[in-house]
């Protein structure tokens, strides 16, 4: 089956799938010398020649399978490592893209789809690329080339091995479009059981506490059996292209050898022929049931194309239009001016307008659901206001990159994450050249220091995923010392002290204003005792600024 977006994906690996198709077109060419090298032996025998007459036939053909063998090698050569390249390539360009769709897009998708997608749908495409295109070729090539040259042989002979290797190839062609259906089915299935099994994996913990755990087993078990239904009956309906290619080469050469000897004993073609043919049929189909091993390999990763295609094709919800390519400057002004934005369900801000002085500290505060996180949200662009502009240091940040946008504004939210590697790592993450002097300096500002030199072997412990081994709190520290690290130009803390206590969060606040006294820093908080340092508090109310506070 050619599926025309595959086919557009297949730009990035042109070259190895045409370099893997003449290696096979080669083998294939051992194969059909083979074949005639072997009938000649044979006519050569059964007409009374001693061994001298055939051994210069049985030493090319032992040179034709050396050759054969070397090329068989080196095609599964050439296949792993063009597999291992296309699937790097596939996954690569997918996260480009993932990058490109940033946080927003993410967050409207489920983790599991999105890693099964990158993960298990580019290795299922890998067959498709490397065996099964190739194939395609070899496969309308060489029975066609070989049955052609039978012509010259015995016409009635070479018509009925041609309608045979076309029906074997074609009449499974009509269960191609149901397959791909039931196909489409399973890889949606598959793709929700996966994603169900990551988030419950995740969620242990929650489940175990509210006595969920048997249900949500029971859930899976429910999901899995009706994955392995649909499994089945797609197994069914592809079953039936290996049974319809099956018959058509026995019937197919059967019928070719029966045409053949009529042929010879009616006169109407040499002895000889029935050996050619029936060692050339066989050669003719071999293409095309390696064609159907192939595609039984590889379709499965045509369930894959929808998921592949959505990431291809989606749009980020921020367009990387800007121009301005330097971060703004150290002690930049943040000014919002009449800006709005709302949700599809009506949520969201609007006339939101305040500034946040250069160098100092602005806190934003209001009730859950004021609009504090879509602010947020807006001033990393995430989304872009739908009214009125923000700017940052003179310029619209519109108009910044987003990679220039990104060095100037750093973030710690509430929720924070860190990565498998060592605490040093992890604080490197935008400094990868810090010195460790650096870090701990900055580990000393997020009152980190202690607990960090308390791990089993300090800033080279190694973290597990998201750091399960810490508390909240240390992660919101060492989340607050990766951002001071980093250096910013602008701070933009969304809660980011919620799960530290009132004398930690003290400390953390108090060197923040000392450390990055040259940043201006913005704090987004429900509790007071957050904004002690603001030198200007502005409250947030059902989307709306309802008052601003300067502090002395």
């Amino acid at each position: 089956m050619i599926h025309r977006r595959l086919l557009r994906l297949a730009g990035v690996v042109l070259a190895p799938v045409l370099l893997l198709a003449v290696l096979s077109i080669l083998v294939s060419a051992c194969y059909v010398g083979g074949a005639v090298l072997t009938a000649s032996v044979l006519t050569d025998l059964t007409r009374g020649g001693g061994f001298a007459t055939v051994t210069p036939a049985i030493a090319a053909l032992t040179g034709v399978v050396v050759v054969r063998a070397i090329l068989l090698w080196a095609r599964e050569v050439a296949a792993a490592r063009f597999g291992i390249a296309i699937r790097t390539r596939l996954r690569g360009e997918l996260l480009r893209r993932i990058t490109l769709l940033g946080p927003a897009w993410t967050r409207g998708e489920r983790a599991g789809a999105i890693t099964h997608t990158v993960v298990d749908g580019v290795e299922a495409l890998d067959a498709y690329y490397s065996r099964y295109l190739p194939q395609l070729l070899v496969t309308c090539l060489v029975p066609a080339a070989v049955a052609g040259w039978l012509f010259t042989v015995s016409v009635p002979a070479a018509a009925i091995l041609a309608t045979a290797v076309l029906c074997a190839v074609a009449v499974p062609r009509f269960w191609d479009a149901r397959l791909l259906r039931t196909g489409r089915t399973r890889w949606s299935a598959y793709e929700k059981l996966a994603a169900d099994y990551l988030e419950a994996t995740q969620s242990i913990a929650v489940l175990r506490l509210f006595g969920a755990g048997r249900r949500a087993g029971e859930a899976l078990s429910h999901r899995g059996d009706r994955l392995h239904r649909v499994t089945m009956a797609q197994l069914r309906v592809s079953l039936v292209e290996a049974g319809v290619s099956a018959l058509a080469l026995h019937l197919g050469l059967a019928a070719t050898v029966v045409v053949a000897c009529a042929g010879v004993v009616g006169g109407q073609a040499p002895a000889a022929s029935v050996f050619l043919f029936l060692l050339c049929a066989r050669e003719c189909f071999r293409p095309v049931l390696d064609l159907s091993a192939h595609w039984h390999v590889g379709y499965q990763g045509l369930g894959a194309v929808e998921g592949i295609d959505e990431i291809m094709t989606a749009r980020p919800q921020v367009a990387d239009t800007g121009t301005r390519t330097e971060p703004a400057r150290h002690g930049a002004r943040l000014r919002l001016r009449d800006v709005g934005y709302r949700y599809p369900n009506g949520a969201g801000v609007s006339g939101i307008s305040f500034e946040c002085a250069p160098g100092n500290t602005t806190g934003i505060v209001g009730p859950s659901g004021a609009g504090k996180s879509t602010i947020a949200r807006l001033l990393v662009r995430e989304a872009d206001p739908q009214q009125g502009t923000i700017e940052l240091d003179g310029t619209p940040i519109t108009g910044y990159t987003l990679a220039a946008l990104r060095a100037s504004i750093g973030v710690v939210g509430q929720h924070t994450y860190l990565f498998h590697g060592t605490v040093e790592e992890n604080l490197r993450l935008a400094r990868p050249d810090a010195t460790h002097d650096e870090i701990r300096a900055a580990a000393h500002v997020a009152d980190a220091i202690e607990f960090v030199e308390a791990l089993p072997r300090g800033f080279a412990t190694v973290l597990t995923e998201n750091g399960t081994q810490l508390s909240g709190g240390q992660r919101q520290r060492l989340a607050i010392a990766r951002a001071v690290l980093a250096a910013p130009p602008v701070l933009l803390l969304d809660e980011a002290t919620s799960a530290l206590d009132v004398d930690t969060e003290k400390r953390v606040l108090t060197r923040l204003a000392e450390h990055c006294d040259g940043t201006t820093r913005v704090v987004i908080a429900h509790r007071e005792t957050a904004l002690r340092d603001a030198g200007a508090i502005v409250t947030i109310e059902s989307g709306r600024v309802t008052g601003q506070a300067v502090h002395s």
